[in-house]
């Protein structure tokens, strides 16, 4: 039983990144919220973040923050391999957590930071935020529904190009970076959610950046049910950042489903034309070939977010990310990561 709250809930960030910035952009938008501190390794940072963003609370580091008795909720904004040290930190402190993809650098260290949380009374939440986007939710509908039959297969493809390499914490192997950890992880979560089950088998084949990091890379997952999903996802490439959702009645086409507009996000229900020898077979007329379906939010994808964690809270509302999804999604990262090579001097996936 969660001790009963009010809002609006005060909100503490660790961290100042670009991340943390799109967050609290998203976050002033909620009316179920309000930022109160700030925790950086530098001062000044807090402190500029903070005149940017209006916070007049602490400003200070991160154990600054999780000392503050106006944070209801700790924001987890840093890089990969900080996320167990901190998380546990903040539970321990009373916090609740929302902290970024991926939850943690191993299945092992999701698995104690959701132990944690329970033995305290805590919500720990991951931030995968287009879980939260009501365009997820429509769609899952849509194939929960039968809208397009039995899914067979998944298509997914998360990349994007950077040439700036050096002091990228992406692509940082002691900090657990590179495409997988990055934005392959939307790939998996979306395949697991849209399955609706645990992979029985997959396979990845990489290409590594001199730094040790998997620079893109193309997986496969195998389910138990025979769904199969395949995706890209890389950090030196340009793809369509789509994803499709392939049944035997039909396909669902999503041309943004990682980060939803506000307003007209959109999916499409698509249907083939039948084969020829099909198609007299049939008594029924056919179905419209493409239907498209609009979504409007309301609302910033991230103060979507931070008003799904509020209902948790303060409506009793499930998790839009579940303890045992985000163990899932880590225990398949884990085992990609293994096939493709991805090695550290100063990190251990198992740690």
């Amino acid at each position: 039983m969660l001790p009963k709250m009010t809002a609006p809930l005060g909100w503490g960030i660790l961290g100042t990144g670009n991340i943390a910035r799109q967050f609290t952009a998203g976050l002033t938008a909620s009316p179920r919220a309000r930022l109160v501190a700030i925790g950086s390794r530098s001062a000044y940072s807090a402190r500029l973040f903070a005149a940017d963003h209006r916070v007049c609370g602490t400003q200070g580091d991160y154990d600054a923050v999780l000392a503050d008795r106006d944070v209801d909720v700790v924001y987890i904004a840093l890089p990969n391999t900080l996320h167990h040290e901190w998380t546990i930190k903040a539970l321990r402190a009373g916090k609740h957590v929302l902290c970024e993809k991926p939850i943690a650098a191993s299945a092992a260290q999701a698995e104690e930071m959701f132990d944690v949380a329970q033995r305290h009374g805590r919500v720990l939440v991951e931030a995968f935020m287009y879980r939260a986007h009501p365009l997820t939710q429509a769609v899952l509908k849509s194939v929960r529904n039968g809208a397009i039959g039995q899914v067979r297969m998944i298509r997914t493809s998360f990349c994007f190009r950077t040439g700036r390499t050096n002091g990228n914490i992406r692509f940082d192997p002691a900090l657990a970076g590179g495409s997988l950890m990055d934005i392959g992880c939307y790939c998996i979560s979306l395949s697991r959610l849209v399955a609706g089950e645990e992979p029985a088998a997959m396979h990845a084949t990489a290409s590594l950046h001199q730094s040790g990091i998997d620079e893109f890379t193309v997986g496969t997952l195998a389910f138990p049910s025979g769904t199969l999903a395949g995706f890209t996802c890389g950090m030196g490439v340009h793809a369509d950042n789509s994803a499709y959702i392939c049944g035997t009645d039909g396909y669902i086409e999503i041309p943004v489903p990682w980060k939803p507009p506000r307003e007209n996000a959109t999916f499409t229900i698509a249907r083939n034309t039948p084969p020829r020898m099909d198609q007299a077979r049939s008594a029924s007329p056919a179905p419209p070939p493409r239907e498209m379906f609009h979504i409007d939010a309301g609302m910033d994808l991230y103060g979507i977010e931070a008003e799904a964690f509020a209902s948790i809270l303060l409506d009793g509302a499930a998790p839009f990310v579940s303890a045992q999804d985000s163990i899932g999604n880590m225990k398949v990262l884990d085992e990609l990561r293994r096939q493709v090579g991805v090695t550290t001097d100063n990190w251990q996936l198992t740690t």
